[in-house]
C-alpha cells in the first residue's frame, strides 16, 4: 500500500497543550489506521513555538527529530535535542517540547498504546 502525500490530512493547532504559537501537523495515518496506537504524524514547530506539558496514560509517545534543534522538558528541566534524537515518553510520564532554535523543528510523533491497554481499545 502507498499512501500519497496528497491524501494525508494537514492541520494547524494553536497553543497545542497550552503551548506557544502554532504547530503544523501532517497526519501520515488517521487514528483508525495506526495499529495499536492513535497518532503517526509529522509535526513542524517554527522558532519560538511549543507543545505544552502533558501526561501520557496507558500509552507511549515517541518523537523522532528530523531536523532543527529544540528542548524537551520531562519534569526535570530542559534537555537539548537535535536531528537524529529519539525522545520516549512512557505511561504515566509527562513532557513538553519547544523550538528554541532559529529554524523549523521537524519531528515524527508516534503514540502507541501500552500492551496491557491494547485489550481495552
Amino acid at each position: 500500500m502507498i499512501i500519497r502525500q496528497t491524501s494525508m490530512r494537514n492541520e494547524v493547532k494553536e497553543h497545542m497543550r497550552d503551548g506557544e504559537g502554532n504547530i503544523a501537523l501532517r497526519h501520515l495515518l488517521s487514528p483508525e489506521q495506526v495499529p495499536g496506537g492513535r497518532l503517526f504524524s509529522e509535526l513542524t514547530l517554527v522558532p519560538g513555538s511549543s507543545i505544552g506539558e502533558h501526561t501520557h496514560t496507558g500509552e507511549t509517545e515517541y518523537y523522532y527529530i528530523l531536523e532543527g534543534t529544540g528542548e524537551v522538558d520531562e519534569g526535570t528541566g530542559p534537555i537539548a535535542i537535535a536531528a537524529g534524537d529519539l525522545v520516549v515518553t512512557g505511561n504515566g510520564e509527562s513532557h513538553s517540547i519547544r523550538n528554541n532554535g532559529n529554524t523549523p523543528l521537524r519531528l515524527i510523533a508516534l503514540i502507541l498504546f501500552d500492551r496491557e491497554n491494547l485489550s481495552s481499545q
